[in-house]
């Protein structure tokens, strides 16, 4: 019965469908034949005969103003590229930049970004962007653009840009190859939409009209771009990144030395106007840059992003399955990592992979994934392959239905592998709904794993609802994954599970006074064990109020009401002390309070602090980020952690400190040296990685990577030490 109304739920919701009426924003896009210099002039007269757009409207602090100085974007293109000359006014050259680096976050600096949607989706777009000293960042955006978890801007392509100063504007003349984008030949419209930051006048301006209940660059809110002629045949180049990574390392602890040189490469091909090949052999997933630690005081893994260049393009096609948070089926960091003979994750090399994915046609997407990882016998590691195919249709305006296939499967027998591992497969269907107007969201999903020896109950399905206006903002969501449900590729946090988490929040706008908008917000979670008779495992209610200032500064308070029932003994602190006993149910209470300062001045900082119950003793946390600059060529920025949890004897009493110093000095657009520091006592480790890099020509990149390791047990000793020199060269052909 329980599952019957499940299945209705989620066919009701998948009928939800809103329109608005909005104004339409067109901009012609006239040919051209004069050759553009790119330098930051628009002196051509090419220039002088191009179209406007203008008449940008706040985003910040309202949405029903137009912007106090205007951006104007003139376009043009020819058989190559698409030049963009723009224009932003400012009170004066006070501008913000703080830092030379590429790919910089738009929060507190000033920058120009433009988004083309060039499938007329509403799904997916490009995304360019650039600041007053031309320093470029470009992403990737999926998801519609609804919020920042479809932002990826480890996407990269090669382009021009250009900037000059004025007393009171800066322009910036762009050259955009067609060959970095993707759409279908023939083409004569592309969505378009551009958001800027002025810092002087305290404004987030967008040429389309946005409210401010999306996000800025949310891609239901565009305008059309009108080529005077159709788009022809995108003429790609091979693109070829060869790369030699030469290690030399010893390890402390065993008292072994490691020294390495390896030799890889990756290949990029174009099949037709908007289908990519991408390709790898022995490629070098070694990070340069480490990953930033976090302190666990929970029972589950964590999460981090994928930054590897391979898995990056169309990452949304493989990878935007299922929940995020509790039952993602595909999750890439899964590839090139194992569990030895120890349950210990260790890195396990890939031999080489492929990745078909782009457009089919106007609604259809393809995506095919192939990766072959190397045997590890000496940890009992099989050679696998790993197998992604998925398929989506694009549905009404802003909808699509996603199919899934996975099959993660050894290559070859071996005794030391177990019979259910020999190989796991996941086949699953998807409803992502969007609305017109993005009023309406919601993602539907059913999964089905295999296994060799399975019991039948693997089965995973979530439904999600959100109504979101300017006022209200209203979601009934919940899973449920049974207890044999595996994705071997995935991100399952556990099984076994039927949640529901509804949220309902409610924002004000003053209309006079310092506040820009506040909202008070309910969310309730609770979660139950289907195959304990539904009994009741966890609960979580937050309780929130937020208020964002006129001057960009936030405040937050909240108040979490949680219940745990442990199944297993856990030792919160991960300090090896008495672990809390299983079998035993905690009810706790705690408070919240996060403060962010104006990020716009030269120093700026976040605090959080919390207070309360713990399962059956007390939490005391102080979590903070302190961030100065020098603009532009240096800025640090001071991540801490602490946390004091008191339990009652027997049980654990810990300080846990997590410090992380962070040093970037941009030399130049060029040349950049960063430097991490981190301690973290959870894991008695010291830990430092400093690197310089060159970026000798576009794309193509020399590091530079020291990485030192200490065990912070007194006495204190070294771990670990290296040093990476790494060349890559992205050559077209």
């Amino acid at each position: 019965m329980k599952k019957k109304i499940f299945l209705i739920f989620i066919i009701s919701c998948t009928t939800l469908y809103a329109q608005e009426k909005k104004q339409v924003f067109v901009k012609h896009i006239n040919t051209t034949v004069q050759e553009i210099a790119i330098d930051g002039q628009l002196n051509e007269t090419a220039w002088s005969l191009a179209k406007s757009a203008t008449n940008f409207w706040q985003y910040f602090p309202t949405d029903s103003l137009k912007a106090k100085n205007q951006t104007t974007i003139k376009m043009m293109f020819d058989d190559k590229n698409l030049y963009v000359g723009i224009v932003v006014k400012a009170k004066a050259n006070n501008f913000i930049i703080p830092s030379l680096r590429r790919d910089f976050r738009a929060s507190g600096n000033d920058n120009v970004t433009l988004i083309f949607d060039t499938f007329n989706d509403g799904s997916n777009a490009f995304f360019f962007g650039t600041n007053p000293a031309g320093v470029k960042r470009e992403a990737l955006l999926s998801g519609g653009g609804r919020d920042l978890s479809g932002f990826n801007l480890a996407w990269d392509t090669k382009w021009v840009c250009k900037t000059q100063i004025l007393d009171d504007a800066y322009v910036a003349e762009i050259a955009i190859p067609l060959t970095a984008f993707k759409f279908r030949e023939g083409e004569t419209k592309w969505r378009f939409n551009s958001y800027q930051f002025d810092t002087q006048s305290n404004e987030r301006n967008t040429w389309m009209n946005i409210p401010q209940n999306q996000s800025i660059f949310s891609l239901a809110y565009m305008g059309e771009m009108i080529f005077e002629k159709s788009l022809g045949k995108s003429r790609a180049p091979i693109a070829i990144v060869p790369y030699i990574n030469t290690f030399s390392g010893k390890n402390f602890e065993n008292n072994t030395a490691l020294n390495d040189i390896k030799i890889g490469g990756d290949a990029k091909f174009a099949i037709g106007n908007s289908m990519n090949l991408d390709a790898t052999i022995n490629p070098d997933f070694s990070q340069v840059e480490v990953d930033q630690q976090t302190t666990n005081l929970t029972r589950f893994e964590i999460s981090l992003p994928e930054r590897r260049q391979f898995f990056i393009e169309n990452s949304d096609l493989f990878g935007d399955f299922g929940d995020s948070r509790d039952g993602n089926p595909f999750f890439s960091r899964r590839i090139g990592i194992a569990k030895n003979k120890d349950d210990e994750s260790i890195e396990n090399g890939i031999i080489a992979g492929a990745r078909l994915s782009g457009k089919l046609s106007s609604n259809l997407r393809l995506g095919i994934l192939s990766v072959q990882t190397e045997e590890d016998v000496a940890n009992e590691i099989p050679a696998t392959n790993n197998a992604v195919v998925a398929v989506q249709q694009k549905l009404f305006s802003r909808s699509n239905l996603s199919f899934l296939f996975i099959n993660k499967q050894a290559t070859k027998s071996y005794s030391f592998l177990a019979k259910e591992d020999t190989y796991n497969r996941v086949i699953g269907i998807d409803y992502n709904l969007a609305s017109k107007n993005n009023t309406w969201n919601g993602r539907y999903f059913l999964h089905k794993s295999f296994s060799p020896t399975t019991d039948g109950k693997d089965i995973s399905a979530g439904i999600s609802t959100e109504y979101n206006t300017r006022d209200f903002k209203i979601r009934l969501s919940g899973i449920y994954i049974e207890d044999d449900f595996r994705s071997d590729l995935g991100f399952i946090r556990r099984t076994d599970i039927l949640k529901i988490n509804p949220n309902i929040e409610r924002t004000f706008y003053p209309s006079s006074g310092n506040i820009q908008k506040h909202a008070i917000s309910l969310t309730p979670i609770f979660i139950w064990k289907p195959e304990l008779s539904y009994q009741n495992s966890d609960y979580t209610i937050i309780s929130r109020w937020n208020i964002d200032f006129k001057n960009t500064t936030s405040l937050e308070f909240s108040m979490n009401n949680r219940y745990t029932y442990l199944y297993d003994g856990f030792d919160p602190t991960r300090t090896d002390a008495i672990e809390l006993p299983a079998n035993t149910g905690y009810t706790y209470t705690s408070f919240e309070a996060k403060y962010r300062s104006d990020i716009r001045k030269q120093f700026s900082f976040d605090v959080s602090p919390s207070f309360g119950q713990f399962y059956n003793g007390k939490k005391y946390t102080l979590e903070g980020n302190l961030n100065w600059r020098l603009e532009p060529n240096f800025q640090t920025k001071i991540q801490v952690n602490y946390n004091y949890v008191r339990l009652p004897q027997p049980y654990a009493t810990a300080t846990i400190w997590l410090v992380g110093p962070r040093f970037d000095v941009t030399f130049n657009k060029n040349l950049f040296w960063n430097t991490l520091i981190q301690y973290n006592n959870q894991e008695d480790n010291l830990s430092i990685n400093t690197r310089l890099q060159w970026r000798f020509a576009p794309l193509s990149d020399l590091f530079i990577a020291y990485n030192d390791n200490y065990n912070t047990h007194v006495p204190i000793s070294p771990r670990f030490r290296s040093i990476n020199l790494k060349l890559s060269y992205w050559l077209n052909l």
